[in-house]
C-alpha cells in the first residue's frame, strides 16, 4: 500500500490526500513533522534529506516535493483527466502548478507566518503589509484567469492544477487580513467545494 509520510494539517501533504481521494487509491498516512515524529531524525533525512513533508513511498520507490508527487500519482494510475498526456495541455496544468509553488507561495509567506501561526520573527507591520498586497495581486492574476477559462484553472475540466490551486485559495479566504473582492476566485472556491475530496482535505473539513 502507498504511504503518505507527514502531518494531515499540512499543506502541501494535504493535496497528496486530495489526490489519493481523487483517485481512489488507498494510502497508509504516517504522521511525521511539527507535533509528530521530527523530520530532523537520520531515519527520515533518508527519504528526504530536505527533512521536510510530504514524502511517499510507492513500494520500493520514494518520493519528495508534493506538486511531484501529485503528478508521479496522476501519471501513475492513467489519469489523463488530471494530467493531460498532450504535451501543450499538460503544460499548461503544470504552468499552474510551478506558479503557485514558486510565485503565489512566496507571496503568502510572511503575511500567513505573522498572521496565522504568529511566529515571533514575523512581526515586521511593513513587511505583513507587502506581503498581503503581494498575496493579493496574485489572487487577482488567478481571478483574471478563471475570468478567462470560465471553470477550473487550465480550462473547462478540473485538473491537478485546481487540487493545488484550491488548497492556497483555502488558504487565502481563512487567514484574517483584508481582501479584495474577486468575484471569479469566490466562485472557484464554491465550484471546488463541490467535490467531497476538497472538503476533506482542501477544506480541511471546513463546509
Amino acid at each position: 500500500m502507498l504511504q503518505v509520510l507527514g502531518r494531515s494539517n499540512s499543506i502541501n501533504v494535504r493535496k497528496v490526500l486530495w489526490v489519493c481521494h481523487e483517485l481512489d487509491l488507498p494510502y497508509e498516512l504516517q504522521q511525521w513533522g511539527t507535533g509528530h515524529q521530527s523530520t530532523a531524525t537520520p531515519e527520515f533525512r533518508a527519504l528526504n534529506p530536505n527533512a521536510l513533508v510530504p514524502v511517499i513511498s510507492d513500494g520500493a520507490f520514494v518520493l519528495w516535493e508534493s506538486n511531484v508527487i501529485c503528478r508521479y500519482l496522476a501519471a501513475e494510475h492513467s489519469r489523463p483527466d488530471l494530467l493531460p498526456a498532450r504535451p501543450r495541455e499538460r503544460a499548461l496544468v503544470e504552468q499552474w502548478m510551478d506558479w503557485q509553488v514558486t510565485e503565489l507561495n512566496n507571496a503568502w509567506h510572511y503575511a500567513f507566518m505573522a498572521l496565522v501561526r504568529q511566529k515571533p520573527a514575523y512581526k515586521e507591520s511593513a513587511a505583513i503589509a507587502e506581503s498581503v498586497q503581494d498575496w493579493n495581486r496574485h489572487m487577482a492574476m488567478l481571478d483574471q484567469q478563471l475570468h478567462r477559462t470560465g471553470e477550473f484553472v487550465a480550462g473547462d475540466a478540473f485538473t491537478l492544477a485546481d487540487i493545488v490551486l484550491g488548497l492556497s485559495t483555502h488558504r487565502w479566504f481563512m487567514t484574517p487580513m483584508q481582501r479584495p473582492t474577486l468575484p471569479a476566485v469566490s466562485a472557484y472556491y464554491e465550484r471546488l467545494s463541490q467535490r467531497p475530496g476538497y472538503l476533506m482535505h482542501g477544506r480541511n473539513g471546513v463546509p
